[in-house]
């Protein structure tokens, strides 16, 4: 397939509200949320990366709050999402030259991360809106940038439908988009793990072309043959809603297609980038335990009897444990930022050097955030006593959001590709994974 131009005055503003909720959805365990995306949906537009920060702080500290609770019901973040969108946070990556403030890596790693010590499950929805996004600044014609990055400003969500699954592996895809009589495309296929999905103006579908290479298709949430199940049934991130997307004679439009395959054909940060914003909302897991685990044992813990004090938190067995937490996520908040600044200098400077630079940065904080959320959100209950486990309190959240997050990818081939880095010089493969 040849690169696709966009025509002029094309079509997509965001779905009427009934259309905005699951197309065919399945009710999760919970059911959903009665609120649902607004119409005519508008955003802040947010300057510069300090303004940016600034927003994220403060819907951090607001999306703290109802956190457990929303988690213990499988409530759906909508109303949440809506402010983010209104926020402006949602287009802080779009270049100035389309009304963004074009943010540092640093500033957005910093963004998720703050995101996700709030609540995880809302910062892995924009996930995916972030990526697909960059799918746009890398391959997307001029005219595609002009009207998809004008609905990002506007507030629209883009989601991903991208992973598959009873496959060989996560790049075996069995969805085709394929040549229709008219000059368009048609698009048949299923998608799981479609994060976002539910909640998105925007699908970012992800298949194979006539040719067999990859290209990404973006499909209105609400087209024609597009049904969005509410299947997810996760032991963590469970207010995601990463279900499954059903692609039943989709019809596209030449102006929606872009060549993703050509990405890798040349010194890239796409992957870098996607696994930066992993690598933030595992720091931002760490960060959420260790805290809550600290006014836990300041409140609510009694000390061991043998220790002859008053408070727990004056146990130095207990101290000794929390300094070491504490180490390993400040070790990995200094990992995430030393990535950010290496994705960074490849975008001010793209060449295989600080491409593979950035890859391999992004790797070793990537590998080590994991082990360190899984790590402190386990030892939330170690420290904290009996009390911790009563299901009420819902402290499991943390170990469970950790958990399942981190098997998103396998960190045993990130440090594969660390090693043959260091010792050999093999610059690592130039795939969205890494």
């Amino acid at each position: 397939m040849e690169r696709l131009e966009a025509d002029e005055g094309v079509d997509g503003m965001a779905a009427a509200p009934e259309a905005a909720r699951e197309v065919n959805a399945t009710p999760g365990p919970r059911g959903l949320a009665d609120l649902t995306p607004t119409d005519g949906r508008r955003a802040h537009v947010i300057k510069d990366d300090r303004e940016a920060i600034e927003a994220a702080r403060a819907l951090s500290d607001d999306f703290a709050v109802e956190a457990a609770q929303r988690d213990q019901d499988r409530r759906l973040p909508w109303p949440e999402l809506e402010r983010l969108s209104a926020s402006g946070l949602l287009a802080i990556t779009v270049p100035k030259s389309h009304g963004g403030p074009d943010v540092t890596p640093a500033t957005l790693a910093e963004v998720f991360r703050l995101l996700a010590k709030a609540d995880p499950s809302i910062a892995q929805i924009p996930h995916s809106h972030f990526v697909y996004i960059n799918v746009l600044l890398e391959e997307g014609s001029p005219a595609q940038k002009e009207f998809f990055l004008a609905e990002v400003v506007a507030g629209k969500r883009i989601a991903n439908a991208q992973t598959e699954r009873n496959t060989r592996h996560i790049k075996d895809l069995r969805t085709r988009l394929a040549k229709s009589e008219d000059g368009g495309y048609i698009l048949n296929g299923t998608k799981f793990y479609t994060t976002g999905a539910l909640f998105a103006d925007w699908l970012g579908v992800m298949a194979k072309g006539n040719d067999d290479l990859i290209y990404v298709a973006y499909v209105r949430r609400d087209s024609p043959g597009v049904a969005v199940d509410d299947d997810w049934d996760g032991l963590g991130q469970r207010t995601t809603a990463s279900g499954t997307v059903h692609l039943d004679n989709v019809q596209v439009d030449p102006t929606r297609v872009v060549p993703h395959h050509l990405t890798f054909d040349r010194p890239t940060r796409y992957g870098a980038l996607a696994q930066l914003l992993h690598t933030a909302i595992e720091v931002g897991i760490a960060g959420a335990a260790l805290d809550e685990a600290a006014e836990f044992v300041r409140t609510k813990s009694r000390p061991w009897f043998e220790s002859g004090l008053e408070t727990a938190a004056e146990e130095p067995l207990l101290i000794q444990q929390f300094g070491e937490l504490a180490i390993r996520v400040r070790a990995a908040e200094a990992l995430l930022a030393q990535a950010a600044r290496a994705v960074g200098a490849a975008r001010q400077n793209l060449t295989d050097d600080t491409a593979a630079e950035a890859s391999v940065a992004v790797a070793a904080a990537k590998a080590f955030a994991g082990e360190v959320a899984v790590e402190v959100s386990s030892a939330v209950f170690e420290v904290s006593g009996t009390r911790s486990a009563l299901a009420t309190l819902n402290l499991s959240r943390h170990w469970r959001n950790a958990r399942t997050h981190s098997l998103h990818d396998p960190a045993r081939w990130k440090v594969q590709h660390i090693g043959r880095y260091v010792l050999n010089g093999t610059k690592p493969p130039r795939h969205g994974l890494l």
